[in-house]
């Protein structure tokens, strides 16, 4: 049975789904855990069931569930097959799959055994990596979940956003709560910067205390659950110890934004005396750094952006940048505070670019740097993000590298205080929050 009480629409991913509906690829949701990979397939199971798909055609099976614990390949494919109804299509949900050892094969067994729409989630990039290619090559679609956008956590915390008139003749937006209280969009800004995008904090509500707990239960399992069991399941000795993971995971947290190449986080960890060189035999190899990087990277934890030289056309192998998927869990781990402000809302600016479908890089023009080149089939935005455009200094420092791009792709600067003027030389001047909604 569906609660669908507190199920809130995340319209943008379901429609993805909806639109592979019925088609033959595996339908693959990927995201950090807890980001709502659950409720989207159990959005769509309600979708085929308001377009007259029937209870007994719905087959849902969550692997985290104890029911399903010991599960092999083999029990898996058994107990699928005793509940299919040989007359009808079979909608299948296979929530956390990758818990079932060579779970692939079974999957690839129901495509071929049975007349089947398939849907699966998984929390980690690993299970869409070599060997589960080969398995299901070009038969699956990955459909990938972040935490909410800004604009989703008005809808998630239950706040509208109405139009009023201003002093000055023009309109101003303004946000409304269920009781009818009215904030300024800066002050709910503030609050989504504060306490990020996990849907589960919206049951909880904005209570720092209740949020950290939960960021906490977050952050750990996917720390132990994704990346240390899974090592040890795969029975891999790369990644064994929690301390200098965690060592990694606050180095990155920290240096949002920066570039940072491998070898400079190892370094970086001892200069600091955060790893002891004696008891660790000196810093750890860049080999051992880059493994345990990577696996925050397939955990969907952070996300690494290249450089591409927009003059010479190629990505340059140089320092990349990493970002946090959740800007509610950096602040669990650093606690809050303001002095980095600018790369918080690079953070989101990124995420955000992503969710509206870009590949997103960093541009490198001559010696200075557009913060993102955003790119889609036949369409390219330049985006610098600065907290203030007002002053002089910031504004030539933020508009030279764009004025030196000669194409005629939109170039944007977002920040919060963007000033009166609307555009300088052709680039637009546009206030984050607005761009945001």
């Amino acid at each position: 049975m569906i609660d669908t009480h507190e199920l809130k629409k995340r319209d943008l991913y379901l429609k993805k789904l909806i639109a592979f509906q019925d088609t033959e690829p595996v339908k693959v949701v990927t995201g950090i855990r807890r980001c709502g990979k659950s409720s989207l397939l159990k959005l769509m199971a309600l979708h085929l069931k308001e377009t007259g798909i029937t209870d007994d055609q719905i087959l849902e099976m969550n692997f985290e569930s104890y029911n399903f614990k010991n599960m092999t390949s083999d029990s898996f494919y058994e107990y699928v097959k005793q509940h299919i109804k040989s007359t009808k299509r079979m909608y299948l949900f296979f929530d956390e799959v990758q818990r079932v050892p060579n779970w692939e094969e079974a999957i690839n067994s129901f495509r071929v055994d049975f007349n089947c729409d398939i849907y699966v989630t998984g929390s980690n990039a690993y299970m869409l990596s070599s060997e589960y290619a080969t398995y299901l090559s070009g038969r699956c679609v990955e459909i990938k979940l972040l935490p909410l956008s800004f604009s989703e956590f008005l809808t998630f915390h239950d706040f509208e956003i109405r139009e009023t008139k201003s002093a000055l003749g023009g309109t101003r937006k303004q946000a409304y709560d269920k009781t009818g209280e009215r904030y300024e969009l800066r002050e709910v800004f503030d609050a989504y910067m504060r306490f990020g995008g996990m849907p589960g904090i919206a049951d909880v509500g904005l209570n720092q205390e209740k949020a950290l707990v939960l960021l906490e239960g977050i952050y750990s399992t996917v720390i132990m659950r994704d990346i240390l069991e899974r090592e040890n399941r795969r029975g891999g000795k790369r990644i064994t110890d929690p301390v200098l993971l965690k060592k990694i995971v606050m180095f990155l947290a920290d240096n949002i934004g920066s570039s940072i190449s491998v070898s400079s986080i190892g370094n970086t960890l001892v200069n600091e005396g955060l790893l002891e060189d004696g008891k660790r035999k000196g810093t750890p190899s860049a080999h051992t750094v880059a493994a345990y990087v990577n696996a925050l990277l397939e955990a969907y934890f952070f996300y690494d952006i290249k450089r591409f030289d927009i003059k010479g056309k190629e990505f340059l192998r140089t320092h990349g940048k990493y970002y946090i998927v959740d800007i509610g869990l950096r602040n669990y781990l650093l606690g809050f505070r303001d002095r980095d402000s600018g790369h918080a809302i690079e953070n989101v600016v990124y995420f955000e670019l992503l969710r509206r479908g870009y590949d997103v890089s960093i541009g490198k023009v001559d010696n200075s740097e557009v913060d993102f080149i955003a790119t889609k089939a036949d369409d390219k935005l330049y985006v610098q993000v600065t907290e203030s455009i007002t002053s002089e200094d910031v504004r030539k420092q933020e508009l030279a590298p764009l004025k030196k791009i000669s194409d005629n792709y939109e170039k944007i600067v977002l920040s919060l205080n963007t000033g009166m003027d609307s555009s300088y030389d052709g680039i637009k001047s546009i206030n984050l929050i607005d761009w945001l909604i």
